[in-house]
């Protein structure tokens, strides 16, 4: 199973002004999704997974302060992992490696009487 995951970090809570700054991020809404492939569906479309959350971020240091403007989602996305922690990355794609088996190959299925 080769699993692809896209992080979706473009939705930012900041605070219009603090410590001299100007939209200082401090809360960041997430979704990870997970996509298989090579294990599509009887309609052709890939297996997905996703997960959501929001992460606050420690804005006690503005030492090292990026403005808004020059955001992007890249570096919002590793303020969200470093904040999650490596374990925690890890556990929810472990979680939605785990929801695109349980599609691929379900271990239980729900049946009518007819």
């Amino acid at each position: 199973m080769a699993i692809n995951y896209t992080w979706d970090v473009n939705t930012c809570d900041v605070y219009p002004t603090k410590s001299s700054k100007s939209n200082v991020v401090h809360e960041v809404h997430w979704k990870l999704t997970a996509t298989d492939n090579s294990n599509n569906d009887s309609e052709g479309i890939p297996q997905t997974a996703r997960a959501i959350g929001s992460q606050s971020l420690d804005t006690s240091d503005l030492s090292s302060f990026t403005n808004w403007s020059s955001l992007d989602a890249a570096k919002v996305q590793g303020w969200v992992e470093t904040a999650l922690t490596a374990d925690t990355v890890a556990a929810l794609k472990t979680e939605l490696d785990a929801q695109i088996a349980e599609k691929i190959t379900p271990t239980l299925v729900t049946k009518t009487l007819g």
